[in-house]
């Protein structure tokens, strides 16, 4: 059996109501070993032509690389925003034994 990768996936939220509701949902389907909400981010970016900025809030998601299809499916359907930022970028190195507690929180 080869180990799944760790990875952080980044998603943004408009409000900590709607973050916080979103990251124990991922984690209740054991598909996030945990979710940082981090308020107070402002967001500048281009949407349909114009400039943009808000408050938005800002998950860190923990999980594993075969946990983010299903991971991706669930925020999509969980999220309010027409396209939801989903990154995931990779875990190059972390402490062997917080990368197993993730690998063995997240379901296969």
């Amino acid at each position: 059996m080869t180990r799944s990768r760790c990875v952080v996936v980044l998603v943004t939220c408009p409000t900590t109501v709607v973050a916080r509701r979103l990251g124990r949902a991922l984690v209740a389907r054991k598909l996030a070993a945990c979710v940082n909400v981090l308020p107070n981010l402002v967001s500048v970016f281009t949407w349909k032509g114009k400039i943009e900025q808000c408050r938005e809030v800002l998950l860190l998601i923990k999980t594993t690389a075969n946990a983010f299809p299903a991971l991706r499916r669930a925020v999509v359907a969980l999220h309010p925003y027409e396209v939801p930022e989903i990154i995931a970028l990779p875990i190059v190195a972390g402490d062997p034994r917080y990368l197993q507690w993730v690998r063995t929180s997240v379901s296969r």
